[in-house]
């Protein structure tokens, strides 16, 4: 079979009514922006003009999973990435969907047609000494720096995300354990140990930094302190955003934007090379924990994984720690 070149010339006149319905109702159906009905197009049109120029169907309620196999086979051989290649069977699989929807063929060839195994995409981390750099960059002596260097200690020494921390509640806090109480994703509850350094710095913010922030929204929002059960309470009676443990300097709450600025504004002071984003705290968090031999479940729970298959992409983190423990403890190694 000859390679499959890029569709510029006409599709096939007998399939180009057939490719317009579908792209007309991938348009009004799913909503999709224009680039990406561009790539259905192209993918479907590329596929349409093998079926017709290489296979010589010229109806397709011929195409069998065999045919399918075969378009694939030439895909690879233009050394498309597996990306590439997962994209367009979704393609082809979309618009076989459709035929059988409109009645214009009675099976669908492309469903039991696996999409092929990505690989997954290892999180970049920082090192040790990195994230020791950054969290050393903030002035502990000014409001504005207790609080970044809280935000920093928060990340990085707990693992929490970025929506965690700020809806983080006055309420969350538990200083007398050393726990905070993080509401993830489909509001479900965890208890996640602060370490000391974490500790001490989201206290010096709460007890010495944060009141001062508070007031600036009016009321009584400069009063904190422990509640029952050794929760810190927040502004009394306030709503559940004046109650928010990180703050700006008039009273309201952090955004996404906000801590992003934050952490590149220290990542470019200590010099690091590294793209530093507020995720690659959390990366680095999980990393530096199976580093130093903790196991998976634990840092499943500490993440708020509900499957454990997604903390396992940080078990690529120490392939040197695996060999010497390999090599000490295995009699053959």
């Amino acid at each position: 079979m000859k390679p499959v070149k890029p569709v510029k010339h006409p599709i096939p006149e007998i399939f180009a009514s057939t490719l317009n319905q579908y792209i007309q109702f991938i348009r009004l159906e799913k909503g999709l922006s224009d680039n990406s009905i561009a790539s259905y197009k192209h993918d479907v049109g590329r596929y349409l003009t093998f079926i017709h120029d290489t296979i010589g169907l010229r109806d397709l309620g011929g195409v069998s999973m065999n045919h399918i196999h075969n378009y694939l086979q030439e895909l690879t051989a233009m050394n498309l990435s597996t990306g590439s290649i997962a994209r367009n069977i979704s393609s082809i699989r979309g618009f076989h969907a459709f035929l059988m929807r409109e009645n214009l063929t009675e099976a669908n060839p492309a469903k039991m047609i696996d999409l092929p195994r990505q690989a997954k995409k290892l999180p970049a981390v920082l090192s040790v000494e990195e994230v020791e750099s950054i969290l050393s960059a903030p002035d502990r002596s000014t409001l504005v720096g207790m609080r970044d260097a809280a935000i920093l200690e928060c990340l990085y020494g707990t693992g929490i995300r970025v929506s965690e921390l700020i809806f983080l509640q006055m309420d969350q806090l538990f200083f007398d354990i050393g726990f905070l109480r993080v509401i993830g994703k489909g509001n479900k509850e965890r208890l996640v140990p602060l370490g000391e350094p974490a500790l001490k710095a989201i206290q010096a913010w709460v007890e010495k930094a944060r009141p001062t922030f508070a007031m600036a929204a009016g009321g009584g929002g400069g009063r904190t302190g422990v509640g029952a059960g050794g929760t810190v309470s927040g502004l009394p009676g306030g709503a559940q955003t004046q109650n928010r443990v990180f703050i700006n300097q008039r009273g309201a709450p952090l955004s996404r934007m906000t801590i992003w600025n934050i952490v590149r504004k220290y990542s470019v002071a200590t010099g690091i090379e590294k793209h530093v984003y507020p995720h690659i705290f959390r990366h680095s968090f999980a990393t530096h924990l199976l580093e130093g031999g903790a196991d998976l479940r634990s840092v499943q729970e500490m993440l708020g994984h509900v499957s454990i298959i997604t903390t396992e992409i940080y078990t690529h983190v120490d392939r040197t720690l695996l060999h010497q423990v390999h090599k000490e403890f295995h009699p053959r190694a």
